[in-house]
């Protein structure tokens, strides 16, 4: 079996923080969102990691810090959103380019999840099999796509499914599927001949398993799922994880007069001084002073001086400075 993670989106929605950084790569509670993902997978197998040309530098960074083996860089040949060859079509391409004819696990680069995927393998067949999350509410799963299933097999940890909706404005199900699919080589040729014609939704070559008259299987897990695909959601799973903690590199200095409160992580090579800090991210080269931050993301080689924000996300090199006094430095919030 071989293992591709989709590492290749160009993550409009959370710009500034992916205009020069691709989303996989953002730190989560100080780790890649992707590190997590590589040590969900089990030991010994091959791994292919397909991202764009932009973001080839810095995969080779992060691969160098990787003591694993068995972890391929792929590079697709796009320098923006237009030149990609969409998340299906990069893996049809992948497979015929380097002749792959064995069973694939296909993972999204950028969902968090606590899915035992030893577990979760155990339960492949000869079918295509999908791990899904019961999201809980329908409003939340018009955002995602939705999983119809049938009822399981006498004892079967499986559901059979009968149909999927992309972001329905009216979902019948609350499952939905998480960024990872299960395909037994002999549905590859079908995921190639879908590609040709639908190369951006990877999630669409389910429907066509389906229309096919082939049988589809989905494992739904427990515990925390997030697509890190907005601010929110990015903070919400910071929250989560880091919990009521700090969480400082040894290289950054936090000096008199400084409160940290709630989740926050600070990066390397910050310096933070008469400064309150609420529920923030700061990634690193930053200085701090005088400073007020509530539910904050910082990009790395930035300096605030006497400001006080609220639900901001900075790009990296933001210079703010204000010579008057913080109203709310003596408050709380």
């Amino acid at each position: 079996m071989h293992v591709f993670i989709l590492a290749g989106g160009f993550a409009t929605r959370l710009w500034p923080l992916t205009e020069k950084r691709a989303k996989p790569l953002l730190p989560l509670a100080g780790k890649p969102l992707l590190s997590y993902i590589i040590d969900q997978i089990p030991a010994g197998m091959d791994i292919t990691i397909s991202t764009n040309a932009v973001f080839a530098e810095d995969f080779r960074k992060w691969r160098k810090d990787v003591p694993r083996e068995k972890i391929e860089i792929h590079i697709e040949d796009a320098g923006h959103e237009d030149q990609k060859p969409g998340a299906l079509g990069a893996v049809a391409m992948w497979l015929e380019s380097n002749g792959i004819d064995e069973d694939l696990l296909l993972v999204a680069g950028d969902n968090y999840s606590e899915l035992n995927i030893e577990k979760f393998l155990e339960h492949r067949t000869d079918r295509p099999l999908l791990a899904a999350h019961d999201i809980g509410e329908t409003g939340l799963a018009q955002n995602f796509g939705t999983i119809i299933a049938g009822e399981p097999a006498s004892g079967s940890p499986t559901l059979p499914v009968v149909s999927f909706e992309e972001k329905p404005l009216h979902p019948k199900s609350t499952f939905v599927s998480t960024g990872w699919w299960f395909l037994p080589k002999s549905c590859l040729t079908v995921l190639k001949e879908h590609a040709i014609s639908h190369p951006d939704n990877v999630g669409g070559v389910f429907e066509e398993f389906l229309r096919r008259d082939l049988k589809v299987d989905c494992y739904v897990f427990d515990g925390r799922w997030r697509d890190i695909g907005s601010f929110e959601s990015y903070m919400s799973i910071h929250r989560e994880i880091v919990g009521e903690r700090a969480i400082v590199d040894p290289g950054s200095s936090i000096l008199a007069g400084t409160e940290l409160m709630g989740s926050i992580v600070i990066g390397p090579n910050v310096k933070i001084e008469k400064s309150i800090l609420r529920d923030c991210i700061v990634f690193g080269k930053t200085t701090i002073l005088d400073s007020v931050l509530e539910g904050c993301i910082i990009d790395e080689n930035c300096t605030l001086e006497s400001i006080d924000l609220t639900d901001k996300m900075l790009r990296a090199g933001t210079v703010l400075r204000n010579k008057g006094i913080n109203p709310k430095m003596s408050g709380v919030f």
